[in-house]
């Protein structure tokens, strides 16, 4: 079935993949209960579809978050299956922590924006 990888230690087997992305912002819960109190944003563009034997497809992200103070944390994971949105399109669910930098780490919950929001049509003229 091919190789497999170990994102957030749990294997996956690799299964073949095609070019559509996915762009994905958002921000992290907040984190310390203290003065230090605080959350951070990011945003990126995933890695292309990975397909299932189910015939769904994930797609793998990561990114840095922007810096507060004196830190940034890593965004790094595996987006869910894609959920339809209507017209052909979908997004994808995520769920996951940040890197733990500086004491702490961060969850955080976002879904993709659609893949090819200009659309064919546009991209034709």
């Amino acid at each position: 079935m091919g190789k497999t990888d170990k994102l957030k230690g749990a294997e996956m087997p690799q299964y073949p993949r095609d070019t559509h992305t996915h762009e994905f912002l958002g921000s992290t819960r907040f984190a310390e209960e203290c003065e230090d109190r605080h959350n951070h944003r990011f945003a990126g563009v995933s890695g292309p579809a990975i397909y299932l034997p189910d015939n769904s497809h994930v797609h793998e992200y990561a990114a840095n978050t922007d810096f507060y103070e004196d830190h940034y944390h890593e965004v790094e994971g595996r987006t869910g299956p894609g959920i339809p949105v209507g017209e052909g399109r979908h997004v994808h669910f995520a769920e996951d922590v940040t890197t733990f930098v500086d004491g702490h780490m961060h969850s955080l919950i976002f879904a993709t924006l659609i893949e090819d929001p200009v659309g064919e049509e546009e991209n034709d003229n």
